[in-house]
């Protein structure tokens, strides 16, 4: 099967930074689904993956999200069937999606909303379950409308994570939602996902924040440049407010928050499928009340780009993207 990998650490501009191989088809055990990959979306993840890890020995396929279709389930599988279109984040443990086929637990694995195809699919799984757990497990926001008068600051909201996240807070909860931008197009995409307010990240974020004439925010989802902002999130953030992070920050002045009693949070869409958690099947449910929330119109994709098919050149593009940190949405790759 064709697949696309890197052999080992480089720059995306360097010729063999991802490359194009032939790889064993593999086969389905346990509870694991084969799944024919049709489309997949690169995300931050990737590039840091394959910048900082070491593939060892053999060539590493990269890719954390796809959107396919049931060829095979292992015999112990009981919650899909071959011909089923699926979607999934997948598990930082195992190959990646850059390949046309991939096994994957089912336990991760939800039915692809019906109303998307499969590239507009590939672009959600990542970044929706980041965005759900963040908001509804690390912060612990109820999914209603009594926190009115409350308010979730977004930090880097226009990118993968942000933009969903801005959708589910909008329309599943009370909060008055506030993104950052730095662009004009990336401001305008935010307010489309339902933002009730946007602000500069380039500019000092306390000014920025103070022209709103809001109170203090309860709620912070730091998204990128957390090492950069955490000394005006802990003076923006409201007593006893909680604060959740997705970057990697060299180093964080956590005392910044004491006097004012704030938690902090860490969310790793990656910690139920890497120790096999108890609860792992939970994102088979949540992928499957976003599908749901998708067919309904509730939730829309946040495809940015299609790139074309998925091959080593147009990954790099992907990747290099990605790393530039201008990207708008998700970039996604379709078809071998």
């Amino acid at each position: 099967m064709k697949a696309v990998a890197y052999r080992t650490s480089l720059p995306i501009e360097h010729e063999d930074s991802l490359i194009d191989i032939e790889l064993p088809a593999p086969e389905a055990t346990g509870r694991d689904l084969l799944v024919e990959v049709k489309a997949v979306s690169v995300n931050p993840v990737d590039t840091k993956i394959r910048r900082f890890v070491s593939p060892g020995d053999a060539p590493r396929v990269l890719g954390w999200d796809a959107a396919g279709i049931v060829k095979a389930v292992g015999p112990d599988a009981t919650l899909f069937k071959p011909g089923d279109e699926v979607w999934y984040a997948g598990d930082l443990n195992r190959p990646g999606s850059n390949s046309e086929l991939q096994l994957v637990d089912e336990r991760i694995v939800g039915y692809k909303p019906r109303k998307l195809d499969f590239a507009q699919a590939a672009a959600l799984p990542l970044t929706a379950i980041t965005a759900w757990e963040l908001l509804f497990e690390r912060l612990e926001v109820s999914r209603d409308r009594s926190l009115r008068g409350k308010s979730l600051l977004v930090t880097g909201a226009a990118g993968g994570v942000g933009s969903i996240l801005v959708q589910l807070a909008r329309q599943l909860t009370g909060l008055t939602v506030i993104g950052t931008a730095s662009r004009p197009e990336t401001a305008a995409w935010i307010r489309e996902l339902g933002a009730h307010h946007v602000i500069d990240h380039s500019k000092p974020l306390g000014e920025e924040f103070s022209r709103l004439d809001l109170p203090p925010v309860n709620y912070i989802a730091s998204l990128n440049q957390s090492e950069t902002h955490f000394p005006a999130l802990a003076e923006l953030i409201a007593p006893q407010g909680k604060l959740a992070l997705i970057d990697d920050p060299a180093a964080i002045d956590v005392r910044l928050l004491k006097r004012k009693s704030v938690s902090l949070h860490w969310e790793f869409m990656f910690t139920r499928s890497m120790f096999q958690t108890p609860d792992m099947q939970q994102q088979h449910a949540l992928l499957n009340d976003v599908a749901q929330l998708v067919d309904t119109g509730v939730l829309k994709t946040t495809l940015g780009e299609r790139f074309g098919a998925i091959n080593a050149a147009q990954l790099k593009r992907a990747h290099a993207l990605i790393e530039s940190q201008r990207a708008r949405g998700k970039i996604v790759l379709e078809g071998f």
